[in-house]
């Protein structure tokens, strides 16, 4: 229902800025713009903003820190979505506190993300690969482009967990291991086949089971594999 009701906000938003760029006229597809005035831009997207503003953050870097420093001093008046990795979600979690939560929702995935920033899903700005020294980023006007990314973001939002939620897993929970764990306490599997599959001792299959139910605060296997995927530890 949750991505029903996504895509559809994205039809409709899709449907109004295209109404109002043809009023606009003819814009420049793709702009590139260097680091000395990524927070300018970065700045001047988000204030555009009248509906939504998707945000994808990828580790540390001057995308990351742009969007938090604007967001974090002026977030405009759209509604703000950040999907961010595990990797920098502490640090995320902590700058952008003080913004409103009816405005603003931050989220967490361990999918191979993509730093983007998309505007009513009109304009969008994102890291380009570039021949030359410095870093570059690439301001996309065309609709289509936009579109494509807006909806990638919608399919990734849909799959990743809330920030607390997140912030509340144990690390441990995030281990390679224990997601092939949490695959096969999903799927049924007997502790036996379970333990040979992904080559560890029988005891040690089952000590991490153990921990895995009391980390997830699940009552039973199934309960723990259907809270792995709640959460975004396991894919739905």
């Amino acid at each position: 229902m949750e991505q029903a009701l996504l895509q559809a906000r994205t039809l409709i938003e899709s449907t109004v800025v295209l109404h109002r760029r043809r009023s606009v006229g003819d814009t420049v597809p793709v702009a590139r713009t260097g680091s000395a005035h990524l927070g300018e831009s970065v700045e001047r997207l988000i204030a555009r903003g009248h509906h939504a503003v998707s945000v994808t953050l990828v580790g540390h870097g001057e995308f990351t820190e742009s969007v938090l420093r604007v967001l974090g001093e002026n977030p405009g008046r759209a509604v703000v979505r950040v999907l961010c990795t595990a990797e920098i979600a502490p640090d995320v979690a902590e700058r952008l506190a003080g913004l409103p939560i009816e405005q603003t929702e931050v989220r967490v995935s361990d999918s191979d993300l993509r730093a983007v920033l998309v505007v009513d899903g009109f304009t969008a700005l994102m890291p380009a690969n570039c021949a030359g020294g410095g870093e570059q980023f690439a301001v996309v006007n065309d609709m289509a482009t936009v579109r494509a990314l807006e909806l990638l973001f919608a399919g990734t939002w849909v799959a990743a967990r809330r920030l607390a939620d997140h912030l509340r897993l144990s690390p441990r929970l995030r281990l390679e291991l224990v997601r092939k764990i949490l695959e096969r306490l999903r799927a049924g599997h007997t502790d036996e086949a379970a333990a040979h599959e992904i080559n560890v001792s029988l005891r040690t299959y089952r000590r991490y089971v153990a921990e895995i139910l009391r980390d997830l605060d699940a009552i039973s296997r199934f309960q723990a594999g259907a809270r792995a995927v709640q959460l975004g530890l396991l894919p739905a």
